[in-house]
């Protein structure tokens, strides 16, 4: 897909990404670096756990949405980061074997007053499963470039 700046936004617009799916393996790596809860560690643990079973982190599904969206290229030439995240959701748990992929609005495009060059996409990110259930929604607040001259 071509990049898109800012200015080539508009509220409405949707990203549809493809999918990934998350092995036993890969969640319990992760939970193992960056969140070492029983749940997402061990699946013995996790089968006593009030979720029956072993979920990923949230941590991991945000990361895992993100990237999908990321890897279309859409902001590949624009993007200079973000301010931030806003209503951030876990909506259900991500087990072994669940396939996500991501849908992204465009929700609002804000022009920097201060800095001509670049401006604000709020984009709402969704993290859809195979089931068509909604796990994971976050407002991503991505700092894009304008279109140049």
């Amino acid at each position: 897909m071509d990049t898109r700046y800012l200015d080539d936004l508009t509220p409405g617009d949707r990203f549809v990404s493809g999918g990934f799916t998350f092995t036993e393996a890969a969640i319990i790596d992760f939970a193992f670096q960056f969140d070492p809860q029983s749940f997402h560690l061990d699946a013995n643990a996790a089968a006593d756990s009030p979720y029956g079973g072993l979920i990923a982190s949230g941590f991991h599904t945000i990361a895992v949405c993100f990237r999908l969206f990321i890897q279309n290229g859409i902001f590949a030439q624009s993007s200079i980061g973000s301010p931030g995240l806003d209503e951030l959701r876990w909506l259900a748990p991500v087990r072994p074997g669940d396939t996500l992929h991501s849908v992204v609005e465009v929700l609002e495009v804000r022009p920097s007053s201060s800095k001509p060059d670049r401006g604000i996409a709020r984009m709402r990110y969704t993290a859809v499963n195979q089931r068509g259930e909604t796990v994971l929604s976050f407002i991503g607040n991505n700092l894009l470039k304008r279109r140049p001259a």
